[in-house]
């Protein structure tokens, strides 16, 4: 188990305030406001070590480099913004999942994301 450091706690408070996933340079920069002197090897350092210890899980969109959210959120999905190029939680999921499942096959898992623009972009 890591040490906690002042670069590790300012880490950490970026997930809880943010409560949505990160990209590493988003971590970065929210990070950097309490740690000025925080560089992009530790933040990938410790995101890894949070990741190890089962305090962060990584979320895989198609085409995209995985982005990292707090660990044991109940299940959901996500949204992506196609203008800020943030991700955003979905709570929730459709309940009708299971009824698209071709017969003779048995659903294990499913990854829905939704993509669009957030309320900060609108319609631009």
């Amino acid at each position: 188990m890591e040490r906690n450091t002042r670069q590790r706690g300012a880490i950490r408070r970026a997930f809880q305030r943010a409560d949505r996933p990160l990209s590493t340079q988003e971590v970065l920069d929210q990070a950097r406001d309490e740690v000025g002197g925080l560089g992009i090897a530790t933040v990938y350092r410790n995101i890894r070590a949070l990741v190890d210890e089962s305090w962060l899980t990584a979320v895989e969109l198609p085409g995209e480099v995985p982005r990292y959210e707090v660990h044991g959120k109940a299940h959901h999905h996500h949204f992506h913004c196609r203008h800020c190029d943030r991700v955003f939680e979905v709570p929730g999921c459709v309940s009708s999942i299971a009824e698209i499942v071709p017969p003779g096959f048995r659903l294990e898992a499913h990854e829905v994301v939704l993509y669009g623009a957030c309320p900060d972009c609108g319609t631009a």
